[in-house]
C-alpha cells in the first residue's frame, strides 16, 4: 500500500496487525471510490487552478498538473490505471499519481484542501449527476406513460378500492396516473439537485485555512449555484445530503413498487388482463409451464433495498458538529441504493411498452354493480333525488344496472382527469416545462 496521507513518516511497514486495522478502517473505500474517482479529478482541477489564482503555484505548474490530471483520467477511463489496494482512496491515488508524474510539483495539489472537503465536493458532483439521471430517468417513464396513456385511453380495466370491484376504469386513467407521478417525482428531484448544488471545497477540514481561497471561482467552475458558506456546516451536511438525495430516489422507488404490484396481480390467470414482455420473465427449474414476472418483482423489492441504504445513513447521524471517521460509511449506502435504484428505473420504459393488455377480460371482468356510482349520480341530476337517497335506492336496485354498457361509463365521466377527460395535455404540458 502507497504511505497514507495522514501518516508523518516517509515509509511505513506495516505489522500484521496494522494491516487488518488499515483493512478495517479503508479497506472498502478503494472499492466504492472507482464511483468517484472523476468526480475527484474534476475538483482537483479546480482547486489547483484556484491556487494559480491567488499565487500558490505558478502558471507553468498549473499546466503540468493539469496535463496529468487529463492523464491519469483517460488511463482511468481506459483501465490502464486502477484503483486497488495499493492506496487507500482516491483522493491518495491521484496525489500519488501526480507525485509520481511531476515531483515536488505533484506534492503542492494538497495545499489548502483536506480529504475531507475532497470527500464532500466528489460526493456532491456525484450526487448532482444522480439527481439529473432520476430526473430524466423519471421523465422518461412519465413520456412514456403518457403516450400509453393516449393509445389505450378508453380501453376499459375495472377499478379497485380495497381490491374489490368498484368503478369501470380505464388503461388511459392508470398509465395516466403513472404518468403525472413520475412527473412529480422528475420535479422532485430538481427541486433536491437545486438545493443541495452548493460548493464546499475549500472548507478543508471543517474549520477554514489560512489562505485566500478563490471559492467562488472554484464554485463557478465546478458549476454549483452557491459555495456552501460555513466551513462546520459543509461537515455537518454530509449524511444529510446523501438523506435528500436517497429521499428522492424513494419517491420514485414508491411508485415503482405500486406498479409493480399491480402488474404482478393484473398478469396472474385469476386477473389476465394483462402480458408481462418475454424478456421481463423467467421460467421455473422444475415447473414447464411457469411465466414468472421476476424482474416486475424485483422492481417490487428495489424499494425496500433504498429504504435499506436511507436508514443505514440515518441511524449513524446522531453525531456531534464537525468531521467524524463514521461518516465514511455513508458512502457504501449512497453509491449503493442510488447505482442500483437507477438500473430499476432505466429498465421500466421497455417493461411498460412490453405490455400486452387483453382488452376483452378486462371487459369481461366488469359486472353491474361497477355502474351504481355513475347512476345514483344520474339520479341526482336527472330526477331531484338527493345523494344519499339515490345511493340507498341503487343499493338494492342493481338490476335497474344490467343493460349499461362500459364503454358509456368512461366516456360519460367527464370531471377534470376522470376516464372521459384525462387532461392529458396539462400533464404533457409539465412534462414540456421540465
Amino acid at each position: 500500500m502507497t504511505q497514507p496521507l495522514w501518516s508523518k513518516e516517509q515509509t511505513i511497514a506495516q505489522t500484521e496487525l496494522q494491516k487488518k486495522i488499515t483493512q478495517f478502517m479503508s479497506g472498502g473505500d478503494v472499492i466504492l471510490d472507482r464511483e468517484l474517482m472523476l468526480y475527484d479529478i474534476q475538483a482537483s482541477l479546480a482547486h489547483v487552478q484556484g491556487l494559480q489564482r491567488i499565487g500558490v503555484i505558478s502558471g507553468e505548474e498549473l499546466a503540468k498538473i493539469t496535463v496529468a490530471l487529463d492523464k491519469i483520467t483517460k488511463q482511468f477511463q481506459s483501465g490502464d490505471f486502477v484503483l486497488d489496494s495499493r492506496f487507500e482512496d482516491c483522493h491518495s491515488a491521484i496525489e500519488w499519481f501526480l507525485t509520481n508524474e511531476l515531483g515536488e510539483t505533484g506534492k503542492k495539489i494538497h495545499t489548502g484542501r483536506s480529504r475531507n472537503d475532497q470527500v464532500a465536493v466528489a460526493t456532491r458532483l456525484y450526487c448532482r449527476e444522480a439527481l439529473n439521471e432520476l430526473a430524466n430517468s423519471s421523465q422518461q417513464i412519465a413520456e412514456t406513460c403518457l403516450a400509453l396513456a393516449r393509445k389505450h385511453e378508453l380501453d376499459i380495466l375495472p377499478g379497485y378500492t380495497h381490491l374489490q370491484r368498484a368503478v369501470v376504469s380505464s388503461w388511459g386513467m392508470w398509465f395516466a396516473s403513472f404518468s403525472e407521478s413520475f412527473c412529480d417525482n422528475a420535479y422532485a428531484a430538481k427541486s433536491t439537485c437545486e438545493l443541495i448544488n452548493s460548493n464546499p471545497l475549500g472548507t478543508a477540514a471543517g474549520y477554514g485555512v489560512n489562505l485566500r481561497l478563490d471559492r467562488d471561482y472554484t464554485t463557478k467552475a465546478l458549476g454549483f449555484n452557491r459555495k456552501q458558506v460555513n466551513p462546520i456546516y459543509a461537515q455537518n451536511s454530509r449524511g444529510k445530503i446523501e438523506l435528500q438525495v436517497l429521499s428522492s430516489f424513494k419517491s420514485a422507488l414508491l411508485d415503482i413498487r405500486r406498479m409493480a404490484w399491480d402488474l404482478s396481480l393484473f398478469s396472474t390467470a385469476e386477473y389476465d388482463f394483462v402480458k408481462v414482455g418475454d424478456d421481463f420473465c423467467t421460467g421455473s427449474s422444475i415447473m414447464p409451464n411457469k411465466h414468472n414476472p421476476d424482474a416486475i418483482e424485483l422492481m417490487r423489492a428495489e424499494y425496500s433495498r433504498l429504504v435499506g441504504a436511507y436508514n443505514e445513513i440515518e441511524s449513524l447521524l446522531s453525531l456531534p458538529s464537525g468531521y467524524q471517521r463514521d461518516l465514511q460509511s455513508t458512502k457504501g449506502a449512497l453509491l449503493r441504493g442510488v447505482s442500483s435504484a437507477l438500473q430499476c428505473l432505466q429498465l421500466v420504459p421497455s417493461l411498460l411498452k412490453s405490455l400486452v393488455i387483453n382488452v376483452s377480460k378486462c371487459e369481461a371482468s366488469v359486472d353491474a354493480s361497477m355502474f351504481a356510482t355513475d347512476k345514483a349520480v344520474e339520479l341526482v341530476i336527472e330526477d331531484d333525488m338527493v345523494f344519499r337517497d339515490a345511493y340507498r335506492h341503487i343499493k338494492y336496485n342493481y338490476q335497474e344496472l344490467e343493460s349499461r354498457k362500459a364503454i358509456d361509463s368512461l366516456k360519460e365521466r367527464v370531471s377534470p382527469g376522470a376516464t372521459g377527460n384525462l387532461f392529458l395535455s396539462e400533464i404533457e404540458g409539465r412534462l414540456g416545462a421540465l
